[in-house]
């Protein structure tokens, strides 16, 4: 697959991620506090030209939408999934009339396009120069664009190096044409999905939903376990200070590499005992195998525990691993030179 090869293979995959996710702008002298009671990290801490990520959790510590944070100069724009949008809109509405706090949905207004892969870098710096290609994670690089804004990040939907624009919905189909151009090649929903399940990024209402605690879905890197209190702290803090959740996102391999798995089969050990679930699958040309990311109770989740996947009549031997299964670029090359 042209696509896949793409990102895994040295060049750069173009992701137009316009409708997969939601973008919400929140400002006002007030955000700030209103947020930092809301989600799990911790939103002071966000200087202008950083971003974070970030939970939306309910009372109970369960996951309401994961978001990304950007800190930029029209206040705090928050991007999630799709799925989630609704959810952080709704939220954020009902502290629109408490104070300084205001809430723009620019979903329609805005678009996102993501390249990944080893190229990336090299395209970037072709199209927006060297401190463009070079920033670092967490930080947020502000430039213009045939006359308006665009923002941009360094950011992994694949497990390989990456960057995400944020511009003007009216911009996207010309910087699209323009990367293209540049040697970026478009990747799809399929490839993407094999990207991703590759890389054990979960997708809400797939892998995770409102049923999971925050750290159930592995969102370590979401949560400040310093800052004051929010929703769902109480409970968040508990779990994270006994050491351990009753269970967690993990990896499959199969075994038999003609295997093949699906979404809800049951995951049990040897002797029948179930011990969680499948929660997406795919065929994975790097290890040539079926592999899936599963919810996996805490005591069978190190790496190399051998299982069965109950699949309609089949059982299928299985090893739970870490993630990712596949390590891309992002996770090879650690902090770029601009970090901060």
């Amino acid at each position: 697959m042209n696509e896949y090869r793409a990102v895994r293979a040295g060049g750069a995959g173009l992701i137009d991620l316009s409708a997969a996710r939601g973008r919400i702008v929140v400002g006002g002298s007030e955000a700030v506090q209103f947020l930092n009671g809301l989600v799990t990290n911790d939103v002071k801490t966000l200087a202008e030209g950083s971003w974070m990520q970030a939970a939306l959790p309910n009372v109970q510590g369960r996951l309401l939408a994961s978001v990304r944070v950007l800190h930029r100069a029209d206040g705090f724009l928050f991007d999630t999934e799709a799925a989630t949008r609704e959810v952080l809109l709704k939220t954020f509405g009902r502290f629109t009339l408490a104070g300084d706090f205001r809430v723009t949905d620019l979903t329609e207004e805005t678009a996102t396009l993501s390249m990944q892969g080893a190229r990336a870098a090299e395209i970037v710096e072709s199209l927006f120069g060297k401190e463009a290609s070079r920033v670092g994670r967490g930080r947020v690089f502000e430039t213009l664009w045939q006359g308006e804004s665009l923002s941009l990040i360094r950011a992994t939907h694949t497990g390989e190096d990456g960057f995400d624009l944020f511009m003007n919905a009216s911009q996207a189909e010309a910087l699209r044409e323009t990367l293209i151009n540049a040697g970026a090649q478009v990747v799809g929903a399929e490839a993407l999905e094999i990207l991703r399940v590759e890389a054990g990024l979960t997708r809400f209402g797939v892998d995770v939903d409102e049923t999971n605690v925050v750290l159930e879905a592995g969102l370590d890197e979401a949560v400040s376990f310093t800052k004051g209190c929010y929703i769902g702290q109480e409970i968040i803090a508990r779990i994270h200070w006994r050491g351990h959740v009753a269970k967690r996102l993990a990896g499959l391999k199969l075994d038999d590499e003609s295997a093949s798995v699906k979404k809800d089969d049951k995951v049990r050990t040897a002797d029948g005992k179930e011990i969680g679930r499948v929660t997406s699958a795919v065929f994975s040309p790097r290890l040539n195998r079926m592999v899936a990311l599963s919810i996996i109770k805490y005591d069978y989740l190190a790496d190399g525990t051998e299982v069965l996947v109950a699949s309609d009549a089949a059982e299928h031997r299985a090893r739970v691993s870490e993630l990712p299964m596949v390590r891309g670029g992002w996770f090879e090359t650690g902090s770029t030179e601009n970090e901060g």
